[in-house]
């Protein structure tokens, strides 16, 4: 999705990466891995007769070790000469000729330099972390080093930040480091945080290429010099050299969100529907499954009950129905099985309807292969654990993982995150008790809502759009029709919302769409 698109997202949390972003210790890291690599390649050079090549502080840093964990950024840059070392052992003394001994000397002097020369802050970036936490969005950090407590110390910054996924972390933990998600999603699950209501703000290639896998709302890139085309390439859908350009962070919740136990039930507020309707029509948008139908343990389960079927049959008479899935077109068409009716699958890349109405995105087709091979790989990786199932649509693969047991959810997550930054013409989507993997097209249930609305005429004043779903991937419409419709979520839970009212269940959806077909009356009049 496009950056305008994410901002249209409320964003509730904030990821921060430190070096580069709130402290200048970039300049020391890089001074750092300077001296240990010039020291060791003029060295090499002069035992093989080889022309010496030094280290170049601003491309090799930025291109091979910048964002990345250290062992890491020795072996990317070695690899990068065409030098092979063996790993080592991380306790290896910095005069062993491994990558963890190479590693350590780093460290070291490293160490040298933040005790020599302190540690500098953007004072621009703490006062938009502090204005973020008083406008009450959460913040948080991640960083590849293993020295991220004794920089903030030396900074003054130790209470800063909610959460912190650092170095030391990362290793306790097992988790990968950048350009992989995996410890961005750390960050964003201790903060309660879904990655799809999270930003990222990076300034190296690695780490914005790890929020893009990540399946992360918003990416944000600093640029402290060079144009950020890197950047950009790598994933960051928006490029500041300052965070300043971001006034007080206030832009990331350009949609104000509701808690759902805020807001009105649509079946006790009937009468402002019938109040609304006496002036306009309306066309009605239905998601299918935790909507028409209770969510259950398997997909193939969720059948529509004869009741629901007539009752949205009995609207379909008086006023425009679409119904909006995550499934294929086909299986939901298939499931509703009525006629008169616009089907939209794969969340809008597919729309069929009446009159010859069609509409298959016109990029889609190009990112089967990747869907192809993310198949495979995810059939493979998620074969071992119980209870969990892939589901492949035509343009999209959907992991469920309700009947998982709770420990090895986190297997099924860390397995699509890692297919996710692979396979980068993908991004992860998650809905209830679901992973997913889309095509990267700016294309949502609330853009296919919009294009429905302009292709049948309805997108005028005397129509109301209505657009009933359950789920994260449902908000994506709430939030496109808001001004010009009303969303109602379907839930008994808390949740942040951007829809303007709730319905308990489908039982209430049920009643609610019957109550429209006693406003709208007898079709035939």
């Amino acid at each position: 999705m496009s950056h305008a698109d994410r901002q249209e997202r409320t964003i509730d949390a904030v990821i921060f990466d430190l070096d580069g972003v709130v402290t200048r210790t970039a300049r020391l890291h890089a001074a750092a891995w300077k001296r240990l690599f010039d020291d060791y390649l003029a060295q090499r050079a002069a035992q093989r007769g080889e022309l010496f090549q030094p280290f170049d502080a601003d491309e090799d840093y930025r291109r091979f070790v910048d964002g990345k964990p250290r062992y890491e950024g020795v072996r990317s840059f070695l690899e990068s000469r065409g030098i092979a070392l063996p790993y080592g052992d991380p306790g290896d003394p910095p005069d062993r000729e491994s990558v963890c001994g190479l590693g350590n000397a780093k460290n070291a002097l490293f160490q040298q330099l933040l005790a020599s020369s302190g540690v500098e802050v953007f004072e621009s970036s703490v006062t938009f972390i502090r204005a973020l936490t008083e406008s009450g969005i959460k913040v948080g950090l991640v960083s590849s080093s293993k020295n991220t407590a004794a920089v903030l110390a030396s900074a003054g910054l130790g209470n800063l930040f909610e959460v912190r996924v650092d170095g030391v972390e990362a290793a306790r933990l097992g988790l990968e480091g950048k350009p992989h998600p995996d410890t961005f999603l750390e960050a964003a699950r201790r903060l309660g945080i879904e990655p799809a209501r999270a930003a990222v703000v990076e300034d190296a290639i690695a780490g914005v290429a790890a929020g893009r896998a990540g399946g992360f709302g918003l990416v944000i890139g600093v640029v402290r010099s060079g144009d950020g085309t890197g950047l950009r390439a790598g994933g960051a859908d928006l490029v500041v050299r300052d965070l300043t350009e971001l006034g007080d962070g206030t832009a990331l919740r350009a949609r104000p969100r509701l808690d759902a136990a805020a807001l009105p039930n649509a079946l006790v507020r009937a009468a402002e529907f019938r109040a609304r309707l006496t002036r306009k029509r309306p066309a009605v948008f239905l998601d299918y499954d935790g909507t028409l139908t209770p969510i259950v343990d398997r997909p193939e389960l969720a059948v529509l009950s004869e009741n629901m079927r007539a009752v949205v049959q009995d609207l379909a008479e008086r006023c425009p129905v679409a119904i909006v899935s995550g499934r294929d077109r086909a299986d939901v068409e298939r499931l509703v099985a009525l006629d008169g009716l616009v089907y939209a699958g794969s969340h809008g890349f597919d729309i069929a309807g009446p009159g010859g109405l069609r509409k298959e995105h016109e990029r889609a087709a190009a990112f089967l292969p990747a869907l192809d091979r993310a198949e495979e790989r995810l059939r493979r990786e998620v074969a071992g654990i119980d209870g969990a199932l892939v589901e492949r649509k035509k343009f999209a693969i959907a992991v469920h993982y309700r009947l998982v047991a709770d420990d090895q959810v986190a297997r099924v997550e860390s397995a699509v995150a890692a297919i996710a930054a692979e396979i980068t013409d993908l991004r992860r989507t998650a809905a209830k008790k679901v992973f997913a993997l889309r095509p990267r097209v700016d294309w949502d249930k609330g853009r296919a809502v919009l294009w429905l609305l302009a292709a049948l005429g309805f997108d005028r004043e005397d129509v109301l759009p209505l657009y009933l779903g359950d789920d994260d991937t449902d908000e994506d419409a709430f939030a496109a029709l808001k001004g010009r419709g009303l969303g109602i979520l379907v839930t008994e839970a808390e949740h942040p919302t951007a829809a303007d009212y709730v319905l308990a269940n489908t039982e209430e959806v049920g009643r609610f769409l019957g109550e429209l077909v006693a406003i709208l009356g007898d079709p035939t009049r």
